[in-house]
Parts: structure tokens; sequence; C-alpha cells
């Protein structure tokens, strides 16, 4: 009998960074089950420099539509290019749109759970029990699983793995002007929602109490960020805002060259847990069970409150507890005792 041969599989990728890198689990998982397997990625344009550092990645394929648009043609127009491709997708997000291009495309088998009414979108269709897949990871992973495996929720979550490039460190260093010195990354960002952001002034005065003890202090963020990070940063020696100044590529290899970092629960916490970087992840109105970051070298800091988590963008209440009632000493403390 012919040995069947290795699917050729096209994965959808998710929306947001910190997801994108969680997906690198079910790609490793895809790649250890079907040895001989091509993996294609589709996913936002912003996801390429990601998708680049994950090696289990065959081809990553671009979506040129902006965040919350339709984009008919475009979808159109890309499906067209994938026809006769690929053999199988497994769809990560939810919505309609998402399984749209895989099935314009005409894969034949198409995999997600059940939203959005996708019943003629989709060829499998899974409940999604999220009692067993109670996290993120989860439910990415599972999607390259057969079924009844899936639905238990005890099957292995491989770590994410983003490849580090050590020259463009010691480039961004010096172009940077970062020194060689130890450095530990503040991320004041989460794309979120502010119920998801620990204090400005906390961590203004954490990288003041940082500088004294002779590290360097890096800001990373998107140019979102750009305004807390100066006002993290603004005149304190040692402290640099790089807020915008660096692409997400850079961030990877920022990231896995910082002692530490501190951050909310944001797409880069993912990518520093994904580079080994020891993490202080600050959780307010998000939760630790539901989007670890994926790494034993963690410290989570969250309060457990009785309004928390609430999963809420704005803090329901008004008075953000979960995070304000997290001290800065806290976390200074936590780093001073590796």
């Amino acid at each position: 009998m012919a040995e069947a041969a290795a699917p050729r599989i096209l994965i959808v990728g998710p929306s947001w960074v910190g997801d994108m890198v969680m997906a690198q689990s079910l790609l490793m998982t895809l790649k250890a089950r079907y040895p001989g397997a091509t993996l294609g990625v589709l996913a936002p344009a912003w996801s390429q420099p990601i998708l680049a550092r994950m090696p289990e990645v065959d081809e990553a394929i671009a979506l040129e539509v902006g965040h919350g648009e339709f984009g008919w043609q475009a979808r159109r127009t890309l499906a067209r290019s994938l026809r006769g491709r690929f053999d199988r997708a497994l769809v990560l997000p939810r919505s309609w749109k998402s399984a749209l291009v895989p099935f314009l495309a005409g894969i034949p088998e198409r995999i997600g759970f059940t939203g959005e009414q996708r019943v003629v979108l989709l060829t499998r269709r899974r409940r999604l029990d999220k009692s067993s897949l109670d996290q993120t990871v989860k439910r990415f992973v599972s999607l390259g699983l057969e079924e009844e495996q899936a639905a238990r929720g005890d099957f292995a979550i491989p770590r994410p793995r983003l490849r580090v490039d050590p020259d463009s460190q010691r480039r961004l260093r010096e172009s940077l002007g970062l020194g060689d010195g130890p450095a530990i990354g503040l991320m004041p960002g989460a794309e979120y929602g502010p119920a998801k952001q620990w204090p400005l002034s906390y961590f203004r005065e954490l990288a003041e109490a940082l500088t004294q003890r002779g590290y360097g202090v890096w800001v990373l963020g998107g140019p979102k960020d750009g305004d807390d990070g100066e006002h993290i940063a603004r005149r304190l020696d040692g402290v640099v805002n790089l807020c915008g100044r660096t692409k997400l590529a850079d961030a990877v290899d920022l990231l896995a060259a910082c002692e530490q970092v501190v951050t909310n629960d944001s797409g880069l916490m993912h990518v520093a847990a994904a580079v080994g970087t020891r993490i202080q992840a600050i959780y307010g109105s998000s939760s630790p069970a539901y989007t670890p970051p994926l790494t034993d070298n963690a410290v989570i800091h969250d309060l457990d409150l009785d309004c928390s988590p609430c999963f809420q963008r704005s803090c329901p209440l008004g008075h953000t507890h979960c995070l304000k009632h997290i001290m800065p000493e806290r976390l200074s403390h936590a780093i001073s005792r590796r």
C-alpha cells in the first residue's frame, strides 16, 4: 500500500500579537504529528515578522485587510491564489469572515469551532467546551488533534519558541544607544484596554529604582504607547523610551536581550515568554489561568480580588483596585530575588 502523502495544511491565524505567538504551539503539534507536513499560515500582514521567527512555518501568507475591515475583494483574490494548494484548513478565530478564504479557495477539509453561523463555510465544526479547553492555547492546539482527544483537554502543549537573531541584537544595541550593561524591559501597553494596564506612575517609580541599582531600563511598545513611554522615561538617566522606534522583529531580539521584563498581560508578554526571558507579569482584569505566559520562567502578580478577573476593557467599578494595589515595591523586590 502506498504511503499517504504528507498533508498540506493552511492555518488561519488570529489577529492579536499574543494569540499569534500562542498559535505556534499548534504549529509545533502539527509538525510532530505529521513530520512531512507543509504548513501555511494565513494572517494579518503585521504578523509576518513573528511568523518569520517560527521554524515550523513553511509559508506565511499575508491578508492585506485592516483590523475590523471585511475586505471582500482582498479575500476573494487571495482565495483564488490558494486554490488547489492545501488539503486542510484549521480556522483559529471563531468569526464568520475568518472562515471565508478557505471556503472560497475550495480547500476540501475546513475545521473550526462553531460560531457566527459558519455551517456552510466549515466542513467539520467542533463544539467549544470551555471547561476542558479552558485556555486560549489549548483551543488552538486542539484543532490539530483528533476530536475525541481534543475534547478531553488533557493533551500536551508545546511551548512557543521564537528564533532570536544575535546579529540584530548587536546592531540594535549600537544604533539605539543601549550600551552593553544588564537591562530590564518595561512594557506598559495593553491593546485590549486600560483595565489591563498597571499605572504609568508605578512603572516610572519602578524604572527609577532599577536605574539606581545599575540597570538600564528599556520601555518597549508600539507607536500608540509612545506618550506612555515618554511619561515613564522623561528626565530619568538610564531609561530609554523605545515605543514606536522599533519594529516587531526588533522587539523579539530586544526582549531576548533583557535580563527580565515587567509587563501587563499583553502581546509582548507572550513574545518575551517565547524567547526565554524572565517575566514579571501583572494581571488586572484578565486571568493568568486563561492566558498565562507559556514559560516556567515567570512570576505572576495578581490580587485575586472578588471583582477580578472581570475581562472588561475598562474597570466597571471605576477604581481599578486590582492593579493599583499592586505596588512598585512588590515588583522591585521580585526582580531583586532573581
